[in-house]
């Protein structure tokens, strides 16, 4: 008998007009599977996800039948899905409701009314399968990103769930963090056999490992196949979509490969020496920083800043340099001080030593209206921290009153079909878009973006970078806060590497990941036995074009 069984699913929010969100869905389900769910920022994913466990289904106007096990999800009592439908959502606090470790894990079972023995020995074993052991009694708001969402799944799986629903788990860690999420959640499902249903934009960790991937498109399903097979048929049928396919399939069709579509990093290093096995073009050009940067747009000398008092330091002598008009990103691991770099430029964060100068004049110079109007903007890592009207409209409107103006920027962030509903409404992706609109309205000449990609699909991610170009182009300096290093490596001019407290080194996208063995990207770690700074799925394409010329 199928886990879920979804038939002829629609659903409509009350504030979409009568846009349907979900339209006529039907999907089946078995036990023990692995479904990685698929499709743009907006096209439904979410909404699906929710409607599978009842205390999360969005209020709206719905149709349809999901069954669970067999019997109707609404008479499946609220005891029964909270032990058996495990659901970890996208961002690690929104889920947290305790500030001790070893009561976070034990607060599900207590809600159950689990014996205290039984307790004992479930989160025990939890917290040993997990790796929790060494921080077992901290506090939460000390943790990082990665421990907070490796916390969320350990006390969800202490309950012993047949389904685990995971929406985006991995948009707000570093790629090492994620990977090794990733790789937990695949260990549950092989060995625990637990279904996994997950939807994810990065799709490198889990794609090749899936059973079926099911894509969506404007609240439909337009395919649902084994990964293979969907690679080939997004590819054939040209679809925005083949765009998030990992990158050894991106590679494998680009370069107009034959044979099977190799999916992991793994299987493309071998599709390459055997195609390629004797490269006469090898390497990408590259290029030097200039060590003297004139009038650089940004300048951060020795930055020191600590929390409270009695903390260690989050920046321990932070110092950079952003030339003016440049796309400066910042890379490194979740609690290495990123964010917090950030929030020293912005004035929010007050360094005890150093200093910071916006355009040769140091911040503290800066009257805030000056500051803020027109000059820096920032882009939170939490875009709902931006949002205090009702609609987006509202809150665009309160930037600016100039009507054409909003609906140029709304254009450009492809949200004129999100202006009237709630911010809180809007999947993270929209949320995403419809803050960067919000701080593009205050036509700052320096703007910092705190992981600008979380949360945003590949296609919206090309329309981000040309934003950013386009930015650019108008003389405009973006810092960039990311853990994307897929984008990071194709359109920054410059990438900082963080780690203790410090930017570390500074380079070129194509020297700085071509150098990396771990901090990466999967197109540099698929090709780099044969070609050298190769960084993305273009570079390993153009390389293979070329060889493929000489060969001929």
């Amino acid at each position: 008998m199928a886990h879920f069984q979804i038939k002829d699913l629609t659903f409509t929010y009350p504030t979409s007009k009568g846009k349907k969100s979900l339209d006529g869905v039907s999907l089946s389900i078995e036990k023990g599977e692995y479904i990685v769910l698929c499709g743009k920022s907006g096209s439904g994913k979410t909404t699906l996800l929710r409607q599978l466990k009842s205390v999360l289904a969005p209020h709206g106007k719905k149709s349809g039948e999901i069954l669970f096990g067999g019997v109707p999800l609404e008479k499946v009592d609220q005891r029964d899905q909270a032990s058996k439908i495990g659901y970890v959502m996208q961002n690690p606090d929104d889920q947290i409701v305790t500030d001790k470790v070893w009561h976070e894990l034990a607060f599900g079972l207590e809600s159950l009314g689990c014996d205290q023995k039984t307790m004992r020995a479930r989160v025990a074993e939890m917290a040993c399968y997990f790796g929790i052991a060494d921080w077992f009694h901290k506090d939460v708001a000390n943790l990082s990103g990665g421990q907070k969402q490796l916390l969320n799944l350990a006390s969800i799986m202490a309950m012993q769930p047949e389904v685990l629903i995971l929406d985006e788990p991995t948009s707000q860690l570093d790629p090492i963090a994620a990977s090794d999420f990733l790789n937990t959640v695949r260990k549950i499902n092989i060995e625990l056999g637990t279904t996994v249903i997950i939807t994810e934009h990065r799709l490198e960790d889990i794609f090749p490992y899936a059973d079926r991937a099911i894509v969506m498109d404007g609240g439909k399903v337009i395919a649902d196949d084994t990964p293979r097979n969907i690679g080939k048929l997004l590819h054939e049928q040209k679809n925005d979509m083949f765009a998030a396919m990992p990158t050894p399939v991106r590679v494998f069709y680009g370069a107009e490969g034959t044979g099977d579509c190799p999916l992991t990093v793994r299987e493309g290093r071998t599709w390459l020496s055997k195609t390629y096995p004797d490269p006469k073009v090898n390497t990408m050009p590259t290029v030097e920083l200039d060590e003297e940067i004139e009038n650089p747009a940004l300048s951060l000398k020795e930055l020191w800043f600590r929390y409270e008092k009695d903390s260690p330091d989050v920046l321990r002598g932070v110092s950079a340099e952003v030339p003016n008009g440049s796309l400066y990103a910042i890379v490194g691991g979740n609690g290495a001080g990123k964010s917090t770099t950030l929030k020293a430029v912005c004035g929010i964060c007050k360094p005890y030593r150093g200093s910071v100068k916006v355009f040769g004049k140091p911040v503290e110079k800066y009257k805030a209206t000056e500051l803020f109007g027109g000059c820096l903007a920032m882009l939170p890592q939490d875009p709902k921290s931006l949002f205090v009207k009702k609609t987006v409209r509202e809150d665009l409107a309160e930037m600016t009153k100039d009507e054409t103006k909003i609906a140029e920027i709304a254009a450009v962030c492809e949200i004129e079909t999100l202006l009237d509903s709630h911010p809180y409404d809007l999947s993270g992706g929209e949320q995403q878009r419809s803050a960067l609109a919000k701080v593009l309205l205050t036509d700052p000449k320096l703007l910092l973006l705190d992981e600008p990609t979380k949360g945003i699909d590949s296609f919206f991610k090309e329309k981000l970078a040309d934003i950013l170009c386009e930015l650019k182009a108008r003389g405009i300096t973006i810092v960039m806060v990311s853990h994307d290093v897929e984008f990071c490596a194709k359109y920054a001019d410059m990438v900082s590497m963080f780690f203790d407290g410090q930017i570390l080194t500074t380079d070129a996208p194509r020297r700085f990941f071509g150098n990396n063995s771990f901090y990466t990207t999967a197109a540099n770690r698929m090709s780099r036995h044969i070609f050298s700074m190769a960084v993305t799925a273009d570079d390993v394409v153009e390389l293979c074009k070329q060889n493929g010329e000489a060969q001929t």
